[in-house]
């Protein structure tokens, strides 16, 4: 029996896991009786009743497990390390607030048993405000113009994912992962389904506009060399123009030093503007920098506080580490 493993990143969701495991447990029983299924939650240091509401669900049913991060992690980090600890022979990825539908998970599995790897639920349409909808897709577009590599457009992570690509993800060693360039630069054999986006269930969205900004500035520069040769060639042209204005006005200067106003005004706006145009694009190197030393550092995905109905994995993973310490002493 091939087993269906669901992941679900939690941050102050009280009023979701529940219902969300009624209906996921709902779905496998009616749509999908011939699987065995997991589903794990990783929550990221909630503050609310999440970690007890989850310690509940999880002592009434042995397949739901759990994941409790010593800190808040970053809503890219924890599932990338949630994926990596799943065992079926296929990960589904949702969000915990109901926002992706929980019926599309028979869609996504009749896909991957008709041979795809990957299965992305692409957000056709979205309950969300019409402002957020068309920024987003302002930037899947500028995005996919500028990079190298093969953008999905409006995809959120919400898909399957083979055991196979699981196994590629635990292998990539990326401290910084971002998993929508990850899964277009390295997934093959995808299908996409499209689907309209819910509003959530209860509670809050976590995604505020520093997040985003963090998101849209991880996949800008882990995936386009386009803000740096921007800067190279902004600089070239413009001091080509600095140049040319002036040699015109050293001419001007010498064949009407009469009646050309000599003041301050040029130089002035001289220092703004490129004044300006420095901080810039400092700050867009600046970027690339940070993302540099993030990765260069090494930090660990997470740091697990607890488990949850682990119990295999541990043993597992004990048995590993035993054997690594002894072929290190040898």
């Amino acid at each position: 029996m091939k087993k269906i493993s669901v992941l679900i990143p939690t941050y102050n969701e009280e009023d979701n896991v529940v219902p969300l495991s009624s209906a996921l447990i709902e779905v496998f029983n009616t749509d999908l009786p011939n699987y065995d299924y997991e589903i794990v939650y990783i929550d990221n240091d909630s503050k609310d009743k999440t970690r007890l509401l989850i310690r509940e669900i999880c002592s009434d049913n042995s397949k739901i497990k759990a994941i409790f991060n010593s800190k808040n992690f970053g809503y890219h980090n924890s599932p990338f390390y949630g994926l990596c600890q799943t065992n079926g022979d296929c990960t589904i990825l949702m969000c915990a607030d109901f926002q992706d539908p929980v019926d599309m998970i028979p869609k996504f599995v009749r896909e991957w048993e008709n041979g795809y790897k990957i299965v992305c639920g692409i957000k056709t349409k979205s309950e969300e405000r019409r402002l957020m909808y068309f920024l987003r897709s302002c930037y899947y577009k500028t995005v996919k113009k500028l990079s190298k590599v093969e953008q999905i457009e409006h995809f959120t992570g919400f898909g399957l994912y083979d055991n196979s690509f699981i196994e590629t993800l635990k292998n990539l060693g990326d401290p910084s992962p971002f998993l929508r360039g990850i899964v277009a630069e390295l997934g093959s054999e995808r299908k996409e389904i499209s689907y309209t986006q819910n509003k959530r269930n209860a509670g809050k969205s976590k995604s505020n506009w520093l997040a985003l900004y963090d998101a849209a500035m991880l996949s800008f520069t882990s995936y386009t060399k386009a803000g740096l040769r921007v800067a190279v060639i902004s600089g070239f042209v413009f001091s080509a123009l600095s140049l040319f204005a002036l040699f015109i006005y050293i001419a001007l200067s010498l064949f009407f030093w009469r009646v050309l106003p000599a003041g301050m005004l040029p130089v002035l706006l001289g220092v703004f503007v490129f004044g300006s145009l420095q901080l810039f694009f400092i700050g867009l190197v600046g970027e690339y920098i940070m993302s540099i030393n993030s990765r260069v550092m090494n930090r660990p995905l997470v740091v697990e506080m607890e488990r949850i109905n682990f119990h295999e994995n541990f043993e597992q993973m004990s048995n590993g580490q035993n054997q690594a310490d002894l072929s290190y002493k040898e």
